[in-house]
């Protein structure tokens, strides 16, 4: 579509101070570019009170920039930055080279990462959102007349066939989304049946989410040491003592000024965590910005509105840290608050998953059950539900199982049964007992 420079990824990187904005990380802004792949051939910094409305960093500093671009060569100039259209058209005219904002820069990382049909649609989506905003920089000629049948309504101009162009296009990925939503809706729908709790892992990129995951459940999810590593959400059982099976769901990692349009894209997946009943916000303890990371990631949960979700924070690679060993820091009521541990060594998940099964276990029982000879259909359904751990004989033609199970499902299976209306009663008169 677009008349622009062409080069290869030398880059020279661009970031000011901006006295009314929170600061950004440089050494974080760096290994950004780098995970796109760039070379990073150059940095430039500055502050200034306010961002300049022509060129964003001032037409001295975009003098300075258009210098070391031509000394270095360089390909690309990424702005650590939202800029907006005319800025990046502004600044492209005197560098005479590709220029890039963060948003772009992100958007950039999130299409080489994507793996699944859905994540693709999500990157595309949110792409197609930030180009259509800058389309008239791409254009030298948008007096022209577009020539071409089928390409063009009646004196569209170039720019409106493009814009018409991508309108349809969002609207086609848009729906194609809806249908992949409409197939997670249904596979809540059926975790829900099955009552079986969702916990969330979300954090700051590379706070080590996916090796956790893959240390819980054994799964071979994709886990680097590098920025959004993971965009594609991977669910997978796992199975509690005494606490039942749960559903673990990894997720895209935040970051700052995390992109409107890309938490916007990524919503249908970001629902995975808003219906979760836990969410285990993973925090790089060896990270001096740790603070400043866990602000951003209760902000981005906050916008898709998942912050009044309980948590429970894993402050994981104390493997990097002296003097740290695995430990639980709890509430004034005793609670989990804190996990430390290490997800890559392995070190403290056992207090992990303690910290879990006394979340989970709340709703748990694990007892005796004494059933009459008549009694076998509850006695099947228990086996079924795979929630038998012993089995002995009362000498009376009946059952008595030891069973480990939630709390209100037990309860339903005996009111089912049509004579008793509590577990209270059923304690009574068949003699259900509590275990330890």
């Amino acid at each position: 579509m677009f008349e622009r420079h062409k080069g290869g990824d030398n880059a020279l990187l661009v970031q000011l101070k901006i006295l009314s904005e929170p600061g950004s990380d440089a050494d974080e802004f760096t290994e950004l570019v780098e995970s796109a792949g760039a070379d990073v051939s150059g940095f430039i910094s500055g502050s200034r009170s306010r961002p300049d409305a022509k060129y964003f960093v001032g037409k001295g500093k975009a003098e300075e920039i258009q210098q070391a671009v031509q000394a270095n060569d360089v390909d690309v100039v990424i702005f650590d930055h939202a800029l907006s259209p005319a800025q990046e058209r502004n600044l492209e005219q005197i560098f005479q080279c590709r220029v890039l904002d963060r948003t772009g820069l992100i958007l950039d990382i999130f299409a080489q990462r994507a793996r699944s049909f859905e994540g693709k649609l999500q990157v595309e989506l949110a792409q197609l959102r930030h180009l259509s905003t800058r389309l008239i920089r791409g254009w030298t000629h948008l007096e022209r007349q577009k020539g071409g049948i089928g390409l063009r309504g009646p004196g569209e101009t170039q720019l409106e066939t493009d814009r018409r162009l991508l309108s349809n296009r969002i609207k086609q990925i848009n729906r194609r989304l809806d249908k992949v939503k409409k197939q997670r809706d249904q596979g809540r729908r059926s975790r829900r049946r099955a009552e079986m709790p969702t916990v969330s892992l979300v954090g700051y990129t590379n706070a080590g989410k996916s090796t956790l995951f893959n240390t819980m459940t054994g799964a071979l999810v994709y886990a680097e040491d590098q920025m959004f590593a993971t965009l594609d959400p991977t669910l997978r059982r796992v199975d509690i003592a005494d606490a039942g099976p749960i559903i673990l769901a990894d997720t895209v990692g935040f970051i700052r000024q995390l992109p409107h349009d890309l938490v916007a894209a990524f919503r249908s997946t970001l629902e995975e965590t808003q219906q979760s009943h836990l969410l285990l916000h993973i925090i790089d303890a060896a990270r001096e910005d740790r603070a400043d990371c866990i602000g951003h990631v209760n902000e981005v949960l906050a916008e898709i509105e998942a912050d009044d979700i309980p948590q429970l924070e894993i402050y994981n690679k104390i493997d990097l840290l002296d003097d740290v060993k695995p430990h639980v820091d709890f509430n004034e009521d005793g609670v989990a608050k804190r996990v430390w541990m290490s997800s890559k060594t392995g070190e403290g998940q056992a207090l992990l998953l303690d910290a879990l099964k006394a979340h989970f276990g709340k709703n748990f029982i694990h007892c005796w059950v004494r059933l009459k000879a008549d009694e076998a259909k509850i006695r099947a359904q228990f086996f079924e539900l795979g929630v038998v751990l012993k089995e002995e004989d009362p000498g009376d033609g009946g059952f008595f199982i030891e069973v480990s199970m939630q709390k209100h499902r037990l309860k339903k299976m005996i009111q089912d049964s049509g004579r008793i209306k509590s577990i209270a009663e059923y304690e009574a008169e068949f003699g259900l007992k509590n275990v330890g």
